[in-house]
């Protein structure tokens, strides 16, 4: 099952005297990616390569490395961690000594592993979007029977009878929630799909 990031993450390396910097961050949008790297790109650096992904979308840049071994091996490198709304920026300081096409991929890649591998993570959760209804003497019990089984609560609308609700949860909770909120209820809440 993918997953994300928690927080920022480093990692340092020298190799043959050049000196990379891996920092992986987690996003939520296209944008928040290219924010990142923007932010934390070292313009004094000889390279900032980068990738990131965010569902079906990736993209990754070399930076003036030789095409295929630096973006590329950073994207594979969130792949092989089973990463998903993360974005990884190395940072090359050159040293003078040539590592070569395979050098590079190794480097850039072994990185955006080391660094992915130590990062402290969370499982991203499928949820599917239901709606419910409640009285307002209720809806404290089903946001906590809600939040047991890790799901959110997208929207309420207040009306004159209660409470709308627009929830997410995985799929694997709906039947338990379901059972619970009836209990609570006496059969009268119950979960629609969107």
């Amino acid at each position: 099952m993918p997953s994300t990031l928690l927080d920022l993450c480093e990692y340092r390396e020298d190799i043959r005297k050049s000196r990379f910097i891996t920092l992986a961050g987690p996003i939520s949008s296209a944008a928040d990616a290219m924010s990142f790297i923007e932010r934390h790109s070292d313009l004094a650096a000889t390279h900032n390569c980068w990738a990131w992904k965010l569902g079906g979308q990736y993209r990754s840049n070399d930076d003036g490395e030789p095409g295929g071994t630096a973006g590329r091996p950073i994207l594979a490198a969130i792949e092989a961690q089973d990463c998903d709304q993360v974005v990884v920026l190395v940072i090359r300081w050159y040293g003078g000594i040539q590592l070569g096409t395979g050098g590079l991929a190794r480097a850039y890649g072994g990185g955006a592993n080391k660094c992915l591998q130590q990062a402290p993570k969370r499982l991203l959760v499928q949820r599917s979007e239901f709606t419910c209804s409640c009285s307002f003497s209720e809806l404290a019990l089903v946001k906590l029977r809600l939040a047991e089984v890790d799901g959110l609560v997208l929207d309420e609308q207040f009306t004159a009878n209660g409470v709308d609700l627009l929830i997410a949860l995985g799929d694997a909770h709906r039947a338990p929630l379901q059972q619970q909120l009836a209990d609570l209820s006496r059969g009268r809440i119950l979960l629609e799909a969107c």
